[in-house]
Formats: structure tokens, sequence, C-alpha cells
């Protein structure tokens, strides 16, 4: 199977057909083995009929025990080789479906991250959850066509020409049974394809509504909204429901049709062996041959429409993963070199100009035009701001990445051992994982988990409050170190005693670092070596926070209102999240 190193190449993303054919081709000598081992194994299934009659006719009915005893021994070698077949093959049909899946899970969160920061504008995350969930095990399934269906095929020719040899009337029978079954079950797969296909767009629309009515259950409790959402989505789900009943009728039509079709084709050619054998134009041994051989045929018979069934599904599926991977990530056109050092940052759509080395932080009243000026900032999405002097969409992305990274509040947390949730390249050493913990004020997230900095966090930090997580997430921001960090509301969630503690420790951790935060917070404000007051995402006034307090009235009036508030903590009990945070 494919090593979580390797490179997975270059999928071809032409069609769901071109995309299943290259699973395919990336494995070419286990794809050849599971062909192989299928198809020996079903010719040896069908060879004990064969031998079954030859123990008949040429053993039992003349009453030459010793040919029984000899085709008898010879049944249980082949049977016995078979059965170590079957489990070479089920071992290796496991590794081209697995092969194939985590081939295209790589690919698939490979282009996620080249695509980044354009990505939530190109496709929704219940597209994304949808084909990681769902599809990926799907396609795969489909390539168990590989082994048994090749196999089937064999068989089925191998069977056929067996038959030949005994009457060519149940021969044409057995050559003409399967077109005829194609016919009556292609219309519903194609049925089944784009049901499916409907099915599937329904299902990525609902997971993207599950994740945002999640995400924002807290305040659409406080809206009151929440009742309108659950209603919106009971209906969307309802929607799904009945697609999801379409799409089981059409598939218990063919699966009936592939359990029901062969045993009717296995009793008409028995039947029309018997009338062969009752007018004396076939042996015994040739009968329960023939029986035996169509016996045999039931599988393949019923694995054609199967594999119908999987390829359907399966190109389906690929057809959704081809179409994410047909996204292309924002052009990256820069050719010139960035600045050889610290350099200011200057965006001319708000006039904010970022001085190196200094702790500057973005109010405004709407908290979008300060996120608006940070993403311009960072170089997410279209932007003129220059460094240096240069415009940063004329430098390498990778360049800019390596040395301008944006922190947003509400940043991923992926599961895993908290060292590493919060790693940034690579796990951080208990030296430099102190230091961060202590500039965030995390010390105390890690005090409470029962292994420390080793204990399992879970995905997005569920297990965690909303401050911890915030916290965390500065903590990340803090190890990867960067030239120039731009956090968005890194203390949001904190109570003001840990907010203001935060805010001492950020500037004292990015001393002589460009740092760059969105508040309103005066307790945040108040550490900042220039802030930069906002005013419809224009610069209005820029400052010290004590001197724009004093001279300028619109800051006064938005930063008054958590200065009161941060006097009435000291005052009044404040309600408890968890230990060392509240909400003001």
């Amino acid at each position: 199977m494919i090593d979580a190193y390797e490179d997975p190449g270059t999928p071809d993303t032409r069609g769901g057909w071109r995309y299943l054919w290259w699973l395919v081709l990336r494995q070419p000598g286990r794809s050849a083995a599971g062909a192989l081992l299928g198809s020996t194994w079903m010719v040896l299934l069908a060879a004990q009929p064969y031998m079954l009659a030859r123990a008949v006719d040429d053993g039992l009915v003349p009453g030459r025990l010793g040919v029984l005893a000899g085709w008898t021994a010879v049944m249980f070698v082949v049977g016995s080789v078979n059965a170590w077949l079957s489990i070479l093959r089920h071992r290796t049909m496991t590794r081209v479906r697995m092969d194939a899946n985590f081939r295209t899970v790589k690919v698939v969160v490979g282009h996620v991250v080249r695509l980044g920061a354009a990505l939530p504008r190109r496709a929704g995350a219940g597209e994304v959850v949808t084909i990681g969930v769902g599809d990926v095990k799907t396609l795969a399934q489909a390539l168990t066509v590989v082994g048994p269906g090749v196999g089937s095929i064999v068989v089925y020719a191998v069977v056929a020409g067996l038959l030949l040899t005994v009457s060519a009337p149940l021969a044409a029978v057995v050559l003409l049974g399967v077109p005829v079954i194609a016919l009556l079950t292609g219309p519903l797969t194609l049925r089944l394809q784009g049901a499916e296909s409907e099915y599937r767009e329904r299902q990525g629309v609902l997971a993207a509504r599950i994740g945002d009515l999640a995400g924002g259950l807290r305040v659409l409790n406080g809206l009151g909204g929440k009742g309108l959402f659950a209603d919106a989505f009971r209906r969307d789900s309802q929607r799904l429901r009945a697609q999801g009943y379409r799409v089981g009728a059409v598939a218990s039509w063919v699966q009936a049709f592939g359990v029901g079709l062969p045993t009717l084709f296995l009793a008409v050619v028995t039947w029309l062996a018997a009338r062969l054998a009752a007018q004396g134009e076939m042996t015994v041994g040739e009968l329960v041959s023939v029986y035996g051989y169509v016996a045999v045929l039931i599988g393949p018979v019923a694995f054609f429409v199967q594999m119908a069934y999987d390829l359907n599904r399966g190109v389906v599926a690929a057809r959704r993963v081809v179409r994410l991977l047909r996204l292309e990530p924002e052009p990256d056109i820069g050719t010139l070199p960035p600045p050889d050092g610290p350099a200011e940052l200057h965006d001319p759509a708000s006039g904010v100009r970022v001085v190196p080395g200094r702790l500057t932080a973005l109010a405004a009243a709407r908290p979008a035009e300060a996120a608006a000026v940070v993403d311009r900032l960072g170089r997410y999405g279209p932007t003129d701001v220059t460094w240096g002097g240069v415009r940063l969409d004329a430098v390498p992305l990778d360049a800019v990445r390596g040395r301008v990274l944006v922190a947003d509040n509400e940043a991923d947390l992926f599961a895993g051992p908290l060292r590493e949730v919060v790693a940034a390249e690579r796990p951080a050493g208990d030296t430099a994982l102190g230091r961060a913990l202590y500039a965030a004020a995390a010390e105390d997230v890690v005090r409470g988990l029962p292994d420390g900095p080793d204990a399992l966090v879970a995905g997005q930090g569920r297990s965690l409050s909303g401050g911890q997580r915030q916290r965390l997430r500065l903590v990340r921001a803090l190890l990867a170190d960067p030239e120039v960090l731009l956090a968005v509301e890194p203390a949001s969630a904190l109570d003001a005693h840990t907010e203001a503690t935060v805010a001492g420790r950020l500037r004292e951790a990015r001393k002589d670092r460009t740092t760059v935060v969105t508040s309103t917070s005066p307790l945040v404000l108040d550490r900042a070596d220039t802030v930069v007051f906002l005013v419809d995402g224009k610069v209005a006034a820029s400052g010290p926070h004590r001197r724009l307090l004093a001279r300028e009235p619109g800051y006064r009036a938005l930063v008054a209102r958590d200065l009161e508030n941060s006097e009435d903590t000291q005052d009044r009990p404040v309600e408890a999240t968890d230990a060392g945070e509240a909400v003001r």
C-alpha cells in the first residue's frame, strides 16, 4: 500500500472513469495479482464439477472404487489449494482497495492544502466532508472489479467452453444469458447513478449545515434563532431522507435482480439439462457436471450485477473527487524577492502602516473591517499591500507564508496529543513549549489535563472550553515564531484578568518582532506600541492608546464600554465558564 510519505502521483482528472483507471494503474503489480488470483480461484471452482462428473461416470457407475477414490483425492487437493488461493485473493484485493482509499485521501488532502485560503470560496465544507467520509470508501470498493470482476469474465468463458463439449444448446443458453441480464439491469443502474449523484449533492449541503449549526450554536441561542435553524435543518434532512428512499428503491431492485435472475438462470439451464439427460443425450455424470457448472456460474453472474452497481456508485464518487481536484488555487505569479529583513507593511486600501519590530493594534467598531485589513496584509485574497516597497502579490506565495503568519481565533484544531496539536513544523521541545504556554497564559490548560502536554485533545478542541482553545491557538502561533504575526482577536474569549496577562506576555514574547493584533479591549490596546483606529475600513487616527482616548471621541466611545465593563468586573461576580475564564 502507499506509504504515508510516498508521492501519490498525479491523478487523472479528465473524468470519473479515468480516475478509477488511474487508481488501478498506480498499483499494476497488485492489480494483476488480484486478477490472476481471482481468475485462478474461480476456474478451479468450475473444475470441481468436471472432476465430479469423471468420478461418477468413470468410477461410481462402473463400480471402479479405485478410480472413484482417485478422483475424490484430486478434488480434495484442488479444493484445499483453492481455499489457500481464496485467502491470497482476499488479502490482495483488500490491499488494492486500501491503496485506492489512502491514495485518494492523500491526493485530496494535498490538493486542499494547495488550495489554501481559496478552498472556502470554491467548495463548501460539507462537500469536502462528504468526499472524505463517504466517496473515498465508495470508489475504493468499486476497484473490487479488478479481482473477482476479471475472474468472473474468465470463468464465464471457461464454463461456456466446457458446456460446449457437453451440449451446444446449453452452451448457447449460458453465453446468451448474461447479455440478457445486462439488458434488464442496465437501465436500472443508469437510473441509480443519477439518483446517487443527487443524493450525494444533498448530503454535502446537509453536512455543511450541520457544521454551521454546531459551530454557531451558542450564538444562535443568544439571538433566539436556534429554533429557526432547527426547522430549516429538519426540512433539509427530510428532503435528504426522501432522496435516500429513492436511491434505496432503485438499489433494492438492482440487488433483487442480482439474486433473482441468476437463480432463474440456474433453473432454466438445469431444466434443459434434465430434459437432455431424460432423452439419453447426456450421461448422469454430465448432468451432475452441468448442474455444478451452473451453480458455479451463479456467483459470477450475480457479481456482474453487483459489479455494475458498485461501478456506477464508484463513478459518482470519483466524479465528485475529480470535481474537487479540478479546483485551482489562486494564481501565484510572484517573481520578485522578498525584503532582506524586517520591512514595513502598507495597506493602501485602509491606510494602515505596520512598522517592523513593534506591536500594532487595529481597533474597529466592526471587527470584520479589521479582519479584512489582516487578510490583505497576510495575502489572503486580492491585495494591494506593499512589503518594503514591493507589492506583496509580486512576491512568491511560499516566501510570504514562510515569514508572515495570520493567526485566526477560529482556526481549526486537529485531534491528537496537545504537543502535536500546537506544533508548527514539528513537535516542540519542552523548553520552547513551556515558553509559548507561559506567553499565552495557558499553563493551567496543560496542568488540567491528565497527561500534561501528551494528553489527547479532541478534534476542534471539543474537550476544551472556548478560552482554552483560543489560548492553544495562540500557543501554536507563538511556536511558529514568524517574522510577522497577524493575530485576529487573540484574547476575545478570556476574562479580564487572563486577557491582561496574555497582552503583557505577548508583548514581551514578541519583543523586537512585528506583531499585529485586532481588538477593542483597552487591556490589549494599552499594551500596543501603536493603535490604529479604523472607521469604515479606513485609518481615522493612530497613536498610543492613552493619547487616542484623550483626543479621539470616536475611539473613546468605542473602547469606553470595555473600560466600564473592565471596572465592573472588579466589583461584581462573573459567570465562570471554566477555571481561569469568565464571560464579561
